[in-house]
């Protein structure tokens, strides 16, 4: 991982880029096409959004017009909630299609495990991604049960699981399981919105470096190997967060991170929500 467009190798031989720009809570219009934009002209090839954060048609609009052709940049929306299940999601994706104003999405995710409801939606993703308009589909925010459960009888397996992953939810079971089973990890909420920056460890090592607590936090990610999406609206800050590939943690510091793990969550708990 030495440059911006590096990317890793899904299972199924598509390649994804390690980092890009998360828009969760960025609003529809100026703001996420601005921030995409952004992104895309310092050199992001890879921008997630999805269903429930109501700005595809922003993503969209910033993917077409940039003027990079449509195969270089990496597009992962995801299927929400209310509508799983077999028919409503494949309903789902063409509205999602349709505000992206895209051809096809790079990676279809289901959003979060809705219990009696996740196997159906995922034999949908299978059937978009046989038919040609999903070059991947994954997962959202599913722990090792949900995985074995999907598993037991789907077709097609998750190329990406992507869960909330930061130095104070190292995962690391759920990290091996998808390694053993060639299931990508992916990172959202990568900064713990901003909670795990003061960390005075991960302070001083970016003290040693030249570099700030989240480029310190992101590279972690990434020599964890795991894809990171780390979401802002201002520039300057996603221009930094870009900022990674020159320099590399050593071992001991990727323990001295690792070892701040306390098994907490910002976000909701996958095996208790009810959204």
């Amino acid at each position: 991982m030495k440059h911006l467009q590096d990317r890793v190798t899904l299972h199924n031989g598509v390649q994804m880029p390690w980092l890009g720009l998360g828009v969760y809570k960025v609003k529809e219009g100026e703001e996420v096409i601005n921030a995409v934009r952004t992104a895309l002209e310092i050199g992001y090839r890879h921008v997630d959004t999805a269903a429930f954060y109501q700005n595809e048609e922003g993503v969209g609009k910033a993917v077409r017009e940039s003027g990079i052709p449509r195969e270089e940049i990496f597009i992962t929306t995801k299927v929400w909630n209310s509508d799983q299940g077999y028919e409503t999601t494949l309903k789902a994706f063409e509205t999602s299609l349709k505000k992206l104003g895209l051809d096809y999405v790079d990676l279809y995710l289901v959003h979060w495990p809705v219990k009696g409801k996740y196997k159906e939606t995922y034999k949908a993703l299978e059937k978009l991604y046989k038919d040609g308009l999903v070059r991947a589909i994954g997962v959202s925010n599913f722990q090792i049960h949900h995985l074995e459960d999907l598993m037991a009888d789907c077709e097609i397996k998750p190329m990406v699981n992507q869960v909330e992953y930061h130095p104070r939810l190292t995962q690391k079971e759920l990290h091996a399981f998808c390694k053993q089973h060639d299931i990508q990890l992916e990172a959202w909420s990568p900064l713990m919105r901003g909670e795990i920056l003061q960390e005075p460890t991960i302070v001083e090592i970016g003290k040693k470096y030249g570099k700030t607590p989240a480029q310190v936090v992101l590279r972690w990610d990434l020599q964890n190997e795991v894809v990171t999406i780390p979401k802002s609206v201002t520039p300057a800050r996603i221009k930094e967060n870009a900022d990674i590939f020159d320099f590399e943690l050593t071992p001991e510091e990727m323990a001295k991170i690792d070892a701040l793990n306390l098994n907490k969550r910002i976000g909701p708990d996958p095996d208790n929500f009810n959204f």
